[in-house]
């Protein structure tokens, strides 16, 4: 059962287009990736997805209802939950505090405090430090469990692995799994093919804004030196 989709979306910044009719779909307890190059338009698909820009054609569909006019204020309400690239943690609150920021506008989240630390024990050892004094790969682990904090049925994951050690990826790759597990769909935004050749049940490859290609993870595994040569710098 699709739980998202985005049907026939263009985007624009001004005058140039960075969208053109694209159409995706996230199942209901799925992982979906999105794939390509540095500015192939992966980011500007889950700005779209949240109502950070403005769809000029198309629709955003979320459990059957057209959302395409809500804000992102409306869309968190309804379920979606963005973790950007750029994490956008508090630098003068501590762990605690960053966490119970999401609950002010999600009361009702079945999310709370243990939940996040039980995902990320690194996070319950820092429990009192700054945003600000957190490592990187501390500051995705409080980026994505605050985004948990808002009780979401589907996260949207914005290089949630890029740049980061070896071992804090796979502490990464382990948290989204257990997400998912936990009944919350996830589309994941990656540069390459190394984390959603492992998690992802689907895979969408974009290129120029356009989707270039998609298929289930068994088909990505047979279209990989493809899929390879479209991501490809």
């Amino acid at each position: 059962m699709t739980l998202f989709a985005l049907e026939g979306v263009d985007v624009f910044y001004g005058k140039a287009q960075a969208l053109h009719a694209v159409d995706l779909r996230v199942a209901r307890g799925e992982i979906v990736s999105l794939v390509g190059r540095n500015g192939a338009g992966k980011t500007t698909i889950l700005r779209a997805a949240m109502g950070l820009l403005p769809c000029a054609r198309g629709r955003r569909v979320l459990e059957g209802a057209d959302i395409t006019g809500l804000p992102p204020h409306g869309a968190s309400r309804c379920g979606v939950a963005l973790v950007p690239a750029d994490r956008q943690v508090f630098p003068t609150l501590d762990v605690v505090q960053n966490l119970r920021v999401a609950q002010v506008a999600h009361r009702t989240s079945r999310f709370g405090v243990d939940d996040a630390f039980e995902l990320f024990p690194r996070l319950k050892e820092r429990r009192r430090a700054l945003g600000g004094s957190l490592s990187g790969g501390e500051q995705q682990m409080l980026s994505i469990a605050r985004g948990l904090m808002t009780g979401p049925s589907l996260m949207l994951l914005d290089e949630a692995t890029e740049g980061l050690a070896p071992i804090i990826v796979e502490s990464l790759t382990q948290a989204i799994q257990g997400i998912n597990r936990q009944g919350v769909s996830i589309l994941l935004v990656e540069q390459n093919m190394r984390v959603p050749m492992r998690i992802a049940h689907r895979q969408y490859v974009i290129e120029t804004g356009r989707v270039a290609w998609s298929g289930t993870l068994d088909e990505a595994r047979q279209a990989r030196e493809r899929i390879e040569t479209l991501i490809s710098v």
